[in-house]
């Protein structure tokens, strides 16, 4: 049984229609990358697998459950983890508080195991050393890495990834890259949303191109790019 299923999801605003008739399943522990021009939809499929939109049409499954009803926090405590594309900490906490909230209320760990399993986290994130440091403050690698940490703080079974690789220099991107494999490799589901190609193939297994709210393709990464219609949409080249 897949971790997570969408069946026929649509949504539109008024005319315009976002998220077109998209289905696809993710396997228990698999990584998924979604690809697409700007306005292809990316992030309003995010927000309908997280519950912070609701579809016109069709189902979200997790584990077999429809959970097409179910709000955000009730999806985060069912196992959806997620980060943003530009980070919102709780900038007046500092790096441990804000783990301990995400631990505390999104993932709803018990409250003696919460401050362990947060400082494990920490560790496992890189950000032991500024866990103490307001948030606020933090250099963007660093509040990348708070994303993800916060995300991971819930416990999640699936944890969703919106361009968390941009704006990083080239070393900070491969630092990011080994610690989002280490949490595939120990069987954590991953979907990312990324325009850094080089980063994402280094994670995923398949990949999915959405243009227009429509899923064009979704299969390996290298067949995917090899496309002729992907590389003429997404990359701008007349194939």
């Amino acid at each position: 049984m897949p971790i997570l299923s969408l069946q026929s999801v649509s949504k539109s605003f008024g005319a315009l229609t976002v998220t077109d008739d998209v289905s696809f399943d993710l396997a228990k522990g698999e990584a998924l990358g979604i690809i697409g021009p700007n306005g292809a939809g990316k992030s309003t499929l995010f927000n309908l697998i997280a519950g912070n939109l609701r579809p016109d049409r069709g189902r979200v499954m997790l584990d077999g459950t429809d959970i097409t009803a179910d709000s955000a926090m009730r999806r985060c405590a069912s196992g959806i983890g997620r980060s943003f594309q530009i980070p919102q900490p709780f900038g007046h906490l500092t790096v441990y508080e804000n783990l301990l909230v995400a631990a505390r209320f999104g993932g709803a760990i018990a409250a003696p195991d919460a401050p362990g399993h947060c400082m494990d986290i920490l560790h496992r994130t890189g950000l032991a050393a500024v866990a103490e440091k307001k948030s606020g403050g933090l250099p963007l690698l660093q509040r990348k890495r708070l994303e993800l940490a916060r995300a991971m703080a819930t416990a999640p079974r699936l944890i969703l990834l919106d361009e968390i690789a941009g704006g990083l220099t080239e070393g900070e991107c491969h630092e990011l890259v080994a610690t989002i494999r280490q949490i595939h490799a120990e069987g954590t589901a991953i979907i990312w949303i990324e325009h850094v190609l080089h980063a994402l193939n280094a994670v995923v297994s398949r990949l999915m191109v959405l243009n227009f709210g429509k899923m064009l393709m979704i299969g390996a990464p290298d067949a995917v790019m090899a496309s002729q219609e992907v590389r003429e949409i997404y990359l701008g080249i007349e194939a």
